[in-house]
């Protein structure tokens, strides 16, 4: 998989799938890597579109640089992205922090963009403590601080049962993560709000959120699609923080039906 500059850091990242199709970025959550799709890829492929997914800043294989981080920095990575692969305008796919990614994107390059999906995402996380607590775990006591708390807001108590493989696939995600990264782009999320820019948004906007998710839950997601005109609502049933894992059938169905109801303008 390879690695390119954009935006003055090193991202890694994996474009896949049929040439000459539309594209989907897919942006991932905090403390995560691009694996964290790998069930949306067979489906997405399958579908017709090429799939571009990348390591956010301080995440996975990508440069984790001195934070700290903001989510118009993490915006410009994505466009730099594109940029450096030479494309023009492509479809957004992001959960929790690529989501909070993809609202910065629809206000500040709608241009680049046919569609946005949100997922299991904010856009304000309060309180600010909240985020120094973890900042000051994991430069305590490292990744293994904060894995088992993780673990248990991103999947049900059902899921972690019936998916032990992809239970042990994200907890060793979390724990490879980059401290300076997971810390840098904790505080990108502590100071964001993006309530009121997020109105600003033209572009056709599907919000996806785990019924029982507690991270970002339902309440959230609804706060999202209300203040973004035109934008759809879909709760995943049985889904906690990592809807895209925990019930991916449903995910992908619910993704690829929104793709192809706006396809390019």
């Amino acid at each position: 998989m390879p690695n390119i500059e954009a935006n003055g850091t090193v991202l890694h990242y994996t474009l896949e799938g049929p040439e000459n199709e539309n594209v989907v970025l897919l942006s991932n959550p905090l403390g995560s890597n691009l694996t964290m799709w790998d069930l949306q890829i067979p489906e997405l492929t399958a579908a017709g579109y090429r799939v571009l997914r990348y390591d956010s800043r301080g995440h996975g294989s990508s440069a984790a640089p001195e934070g700290p981080y903001n989510m118009p920095m993490l915006a410009d990575d994505a466009v730099g992205l594109m940029d450096a692969l030479g494309l023009d305008r492509v479809h957004f796919c992001g959960l929790s922090m690529g989501g909070m990614t993809g609202q910065m994107l629809g206000t500040n390059h709608g241009n680049r963009f046919h569609s946005l999906t949100l997922c299991d995402t904010s856009s304000h996380m309060p309180p600010p403590d909240l985020w120094d607590e973890r900042i000051e775990m994991v430069r305590q006591g490292g990744m293994e601080s904060v894995v088992d708390a993780t673990i248990g807001r991103w999947f049900t108590k059902e899921g972690q049962e019936r998916l032990p493989d992809e239970v042990t696939k994200v907890r060793k995600m979390i724990l490879d993560n980059p401290v300076e990264g997971f810390s840098a782009c904790c505080h990108a999320i502590q100071v964001m709000d993006q309530r009121e820019s997020i109105r600003a948004i033209s572009l056709p906007v599907l919000v996806i959120v785990g019924e029982q998710d507690p991270s970002t839950p339902v309440e959230m997601a609804r706060q999202i699609q209300e203040s973004i005109p035109g934008a759809e609502l879909k709760i995943i049933p049985n889904a906690a923080h990592l809807s895209n894992v925990e019930q991916s059938e449903y995910f992908n169905r619910a993704l690829i039906a929104f793709l192809q109801l706006h396809g390019t303008d």
